[in-house]
């Protein structure tokens, strides 16, 4: 189990990470719909992750919810690299009633990110809809990951951010499935 800490102004983090778990969570940002989607993205990621967050939420969700992805990606970042012995390559689609997201990512130690069609705006309970971007956003770029995020169908935002963090964790837990005849997944020989 991997642990940091990140403390700024706006926000204080302690977390912990184990790659490959169970999907055990405990999650408490003080956000009751990040917290949900949080526990979907380890449960269906199969990682074991533990974060508590003391945000400026009197603010608003923003600072917390980038700076945990920020520490979700960094942790990421420290277990995936250097890559080796596993597929680097994922993808998945996932439905959720009439919503359909897929997700396609690389483990290339290059980061960047693409998410299109997910510009609903608006509130799930108290959150706002934008904040599912930038906490991608966040994870790509500390994480050092290529990930392409797509709406596919959908009209219930509920459902389209749910099905969009699960996606994200399955296509993550396919592109960490373990291949023993891969060493290094690069015709550069290096990630």
């Amino acid at each position: 189990m991997l642990k940091t800490q990140r403390t700024t102004k706006e926000t204080d983090i302690s977390a912990e990470l184990k790659l490959y778990g169970n999907g055990k969570c405990e999650i408490s940002t003080g956000i009751g719909f990040f917290d949900h989607m949080l526990e979907a993205f380890g449960k269906h990621a199969l990682l074991d992750l533990k974060i508590t967050c003391k945000g400026d939420t009197h603010v608003d969700f923003h600072h917390s919810v980038e700076d945990v992805g920020i520490v979700i990606g960094s942790l990421l970042k420290e277990t995936i690299y250097p890559v080796s012995g596993v597929e680097r390559f994922g993808d998945s689609v996932v439905v959720m009633d009439e919503a359909a997201v897929s997700c396609a990512l690389d483990l290339s130690n290059r980061a960047f990110l693409v998410y299109e069609n997910l510009d609903e705006k608006g509130k799930i309970g108290e959150f706002d809809i934008e904040l599912a971007e930038e906490f991608f956003r966040a994870v790509a770029m500390n994480a050092n990951i290529t990930l392409h995020i797509a709406k596919i169908r959908g009209k219930n935002n509920h459902h389209i951010i749910e099905a969009t963090f699960k996606a994200f964790a399955v296509a993550l837990r396919r592109a960490l499935s373990k291949n023993n005849r891969i060493a290094t997944p690069s015709t550069k020989g290096v990630l």
